[in-house]
């Protein structure tokens, strides 16, 4: 498999090429090199986060029903985080190779990143943590574990220094986050990013602190001065002001263009058109990888352009684990509302 190498430009290049994009150098004659650039720099992280995925395949085999999903970040994603972290630079940008574990509960989450805490084996730095699930953020109650690495390979130490992700999370932690996703898409607002109607974060927040008493873990701070009673019944205030399970009951969406066998594929290009509500999957095998990446960039420069789509490429295993990894792309928000109907049913005992 042909995995793109580093970029031969200097750090000072690719960082002046995010200050491009991001319009703090007013360059638009180089836009289009800033962004062929951006790409090279974005694509080679696919070697790193593949290979740190085998590994965590490996550590994951114990644990009941896990799902392990590997993604490279979305070109938008990262100019609007370049945009907002002023101090930011494109070569130390974290979660540009990203990976996720999702566990089916918080203890299963903890052991295991504990494990790769103390892993004297592992030769990546663990260089640092955000523990969002001792430290909830009250902004938004995001909940998860972030570990943050610098690859080291000696067989090929060219990819030396790039920087990972590892996102462990539980899985109601992950229908959480999610349904913040998705809701960001049908508003058209940038919830995941804690940007939107602070009624929305808000809602989101308390279901949060809701699901932190759920799981015995420390609550949103904000709301940590309520009782389980008195959370409940912010809950149920909060979805009727905002009509949510109306709302996001009436949301349905298309999807087309699913392979039924996906032997030998291993990433897939997700295209999420919000508008007509379809969803389209390309499969890819490990040799077309080089035609994957193309693809993805000229589905970004259609979005970038005005088009109505939202893609993603991701690699996940077999297809049947597409959208238990990614329900957000599928606007599939099921199991939250299932989820969010049992506290107000709870809430109606009490």
């Amino acid at each position: 498999m042909a995995f793109l190498p580093p970029p031969k430009e200097s750090k000072n290049q690719i960082n002046k090429a995010g200050a491009i994009l991001a319009n703090k150098i007013r360059q638009s004659d180089q836009l289009a090199a800033a962004l062929e650039l951006a790409n090279r720099w974005r694509a080679c992280h696919a070697y790193p986060i593949n290979t740190f995925q085998a590994t965590l395949r490996r550590n994951i085999n114990k644990y009941k029903n896990p799902i392990v999903a590997q993604r490279l970040k979305r070109m938008p994603t990262i100019i609007d985080k370049l945009r907002r972290y002023h101090a930011m630079k494109l070569t130390t940008m974290q979660d540009i190779g990203g990976l996720r574990a999702v566990l089916s509960n918080v203890i299963d989450a903890n052991e295991l990143a504990e494990n790769y805490r103390t892993n004297k084996r592992l030769t990546h730095e663990l260089i640092e943590e955000y523990n969002y699930i001792e430290n909830p953020r009250s902004e938004d109650g995001y909940r998860s574990i972030h570990l943050i690495y610098k690859y080291r390979n000696k067989r090929n130490p060219a990819y030396d220094g790039l920087r990972l992700e590892l996102q462990i999370r539980s899985k109601l932690q992950h229908t959480w986050a999610t349904a913040v996703e998705t809701m960001g898409t049908f508003l058209g607002q940038a919830l995941k990013s804690r940007q939107g109607d602070q009624e929305w974060l808000d809602f989101f927040a308390i279901v949060s602190s809701a699901f932190a008493y759920k799981e015995h873990t420390p609550l949103v701070p904000r709301f940590n001065h309520l009782s389980y009673e008195e959370t409940l019944k912010a809950v149920v205030d909060a979805e009727s002001r905002l009509g949510v399970l109306e709302k996001m009951k009436g949301f349905s969406v298309a999807v087309r263009a699913i392979p039924t066998k996906n032997k030998g594929w291993s990433y897939h290009l997700i295209i999420l058109n919000s508008l007509k509500r379809t969803v389209q999957i390309i499969p890819y095998n490990r040799e077309n990888f080089s035609q994957a990446l193309d693809e993805y960039s000229k589905a970004e420069s259609e979005a970038a352009n005005g088009a109505k789509i939202e893609p993603v490429l991701v690699s996940v295993g077999p297809i049947k684990t597409l959208r238990r990894a990614y329900p957000n792309f599928f606007l599939d928000i099921k199991d939250f509302v299932h989820r969010v109907e049992e506290l107000i049913l709870e809430a109606s005992k009490i």
